[in-house]
């Protein structure tokens, strides 16, 4: 199995993903680079599921780098739209949807899970969860993923500046405050993220 020690690689070039995941592992010792700064290519993202697209990236990273590498796919299910944008959560927010020069606009992709559900009407079930799949691959082909998710519903409009993607628009279980209104501490201690990373730490390190 996929071990964790000394130096990882995280395969990402998302810088506010790097921060979160680096300040999780930063107890125990972790020496975190992103794929980003080590200039390794992004693998096309082909997986039918947020596990399939997690290994991809976490051995892409391993195998190019020779570390270990820590690759996570996410994204937020809403129920009513038969768990939408689920795996296809980042591609909602590819400019290519809309109008205006390639890249990600998540104000737009936040916009198009609104308008979905608007159109159901006011009464409409905003149900939904975060859902986040870590991926350990070493450079010798072994692998292992643990899975978190954060129940909560859509809220509108998006509130708060804290965090990336759609943390405007979650609204945790029970909370007050979307993701990107809490303090980045108080969002790791109950994310999908941090669900899947309490899973990895009592494997990896327990």
């Amino acid at each position: 199995m996929a071990r964790i020690s000394g130096k990882l690689v995280i395969a990402t070039h998302n810088a506010g993903k790097l921060r979160e995941i680096a300040a999780l592992l930063a107890p125990f010792g972790v020496d975190c680079i992103s794929a980003g700064a080590l200039g390794l290519p992004e693998p096309d993202e082909t997986g039918a599921s947020f596990a399939e697209n997690a290994l991809i990236k976490a051995h892409a990273a391993a195998q190019a780098s020779g570390l270990v590498a820590l690759a996570d796919d996410s994204g937020i299910c809403v129920d009513t739209l038969g768990g939408r944008p689920g795996v296809y959560t980042a591609d909602w927010a590819e400019r290519q949807w809309f109008e205006g020069p390639a890249g990600r606009d998540w104000y737009l992709a936040m916009g198009k899970v609104e308008g979905l559900l608007a159109e159901q009407g006011a009464e409409v079930d905003r149900s939904c969860h975060f859902a986040c799949v870590l991926a350990i691959a070493s450079p010798d082909g072994t692998s292992v993923v643990y899975e978190g998710r954060a129940e909560g519903t859509i809220a509108w409009p998006p509130r708060g500046t804290i965090g990336f993607g759609y943390d405007p628009v979650f609204l945790p279980r029970g909370g007050a405050l979307t993701f990107a209104e809490l303090d980045p501490e108080e969002k790791h201690a109950i994310s999908h993220r941090a669900d899947a990373f309490a899973k990895l730490v009592a494997d990896q390190f327990g």
